[in-house]
């Protein structure tokens, strides 16, 4: 390999491993430039190796992306449906509550990148075969719609970040345990895991929250 190549593979590796980071701290809408000099390279390098930030966020992130869909195939193959569908949302939310870039990927939608497209059409897939599953064994109620959970997750998973910077890092568990009690059929109450949030922390969350973002 030619010292040229060598050099144009260092500083892709500098920039995805710089871009994950960058990510991780403030999201994807993190400025590029930012990610270029924490690389330590010029932005006309980076948009050389990635000519859009979509092709920069599919590099960054196509493996925990790709380890999504493992989870879901996994949780088809359950022996039962409720069983399927709790450990594939405590794997979804487990990557969403890794870092704000990973979670911004997975909470909303992106053009131009691929390998996101095939995660949310999987996921959507997965829950919906859950779904049907589950009311069909009669643990899931029948007036549940796949929109139903679909929306509720994006919302939920979108405070994972401040819940868990709050709180702990599994501070989710709780209101994805609440969440899930109120898709079962069964009238026995399952018990939340974790701590409540104190007054003080909840205002903690609702301010990282912030206002929307304007168009």
């Amino acid at each position: 390999m030619s010292a040229l190549r060598r050099d144009a593979r260092r500083n892709r590796e500098l920039l995805t491993e710089a871009a994950h980071e960058v990510f991780a701290e403030q999201g994807l809408q993190a400025p590029l430039d930012v990610i270029a000099r924490r690389a330590g390279v010029g932005n006309a390098t980076l948009y050389r190796h990635f000519p859009t930030r979509a092709a920069l966020i599919d590099a960054v992130f196509h493996d925990q992306l790709t380890d999504t869909m493992t989870a879901g195939a996994q949780a088809r193959t359950a022996p039962d449906a409720w069983t399927g569908l709790t450990a594939y949302l405590e794997a979804v939310f487990t990557t969403l509550a890794a870092d704000r870039g990973t979670n911004d990927l997975m909470t909303i939608r992106l053009d131009g990148v691929d390998t996101l497209q095939e995660v949310h059409a999987h996921n959507h897939e997965t829950v919906e075969l859950l779904l049907r599953r589950g009311q069909e064994e009669g643990t899931v109620r029948d007036d549940i719609t796949v929109e139903d959970v679909l929306f509720t997750l994006a919302a939920l998973g979108r405070a994972v970040p401040s819940l868990t910077s709050a709180a702990t890092p599994d501070a989710w568990r709780r209101p994805l345990c609440l969440f899930l009690s109120g898709l079962h059929t069964a009238r026995t109450v399952r018990p939340l895991p974790g701590q409540a949030l104190t007054a003080a922390e909840l205002d903690d969350v609702l301010q990282d929250l912030g206002p929307h973002r304007m168009a």
